[in-house]
């Protein structure tokens, strides 16, 4: 075996320890804001009986990085929002503007969202999938058109954000707060 494939090779093996649990009191912040964001999410939804307002999927791999991992680039406000709004727009266009089969369709919104994302340094990898949303997700989501950036993307974006703040604000530690920066 060539030494060049065996280094290639050898790159995938690792060697570090996997991290050891996070403490209990950090697993229920992260517990009590996802429970407390996408619950208030769908009561909106429900109660304010808005067509256009629903749960996007996607909105659940954002809880996982903004309540359980708040501290980390991809969960800060300037991402979390730039990276939802952004893929939204990119999955949207590429649905209406291009004709191509819903792989190519999909392969191109999610690929361009990471693009957008690197270029406007707003990176948050649920964005990939609020892009392939706007291409897979059917009539509903289509007939929106540009108006799923407003809802339920940001609209739900901001009610997410804001008990992001609420919920990782509330802990006596002084390493658990939330945001780091905005911009």
């Amino acid at each position: 075996m060539p030494m060049r494939v065996f280094l290639y090779i050898n790159k995938m093996r690792g060697g570090e320890k996997s991290p050891s649990r996070k403490p209990l009191s950090k697993i229920a912040w992260s517990w009590l804001g996802a429970f407390a964001g996408i619950y208030v999410i769908s009561i909106l939804s429900t109660a304010m009986e808005l067509e256009n307002f629903f749960l996007l999927a996607s909105f659940g791999a954002s809880a996982v990085l903004i309540y359980g991992a708040p501290q980390l680039d991809f969960s800060q406000p300037r991402n979390f929002l730039g990276g939802q709004v952004i893929s939204a727009l990119v999955g949207v266009s590429v649905y209406k503007y291009l004709s191509y089969d819903l792989a190519v369709l999909s392969a191109l919104a999610v690929s361009l969202s990471i693009v957008a994302m690197h270029f406007t340094r707003t990176m948050h990898p649920p964005g990939g999938a609020t892009a392939l949303i706007a291409v897979i997700g059917g009539t509903q989501v289509h007939e929106l058109s540009y108006m799923l950036l407003l809802s339920p993307v940001l609209i739900g974006s901001c009610v997410m954000l804001l008990i992001g703040l609420l919920v990782n604000n509330l802990s006596n530690n002084p390493k658990r707060h939330y945001p780091r920066y905005w911009f």
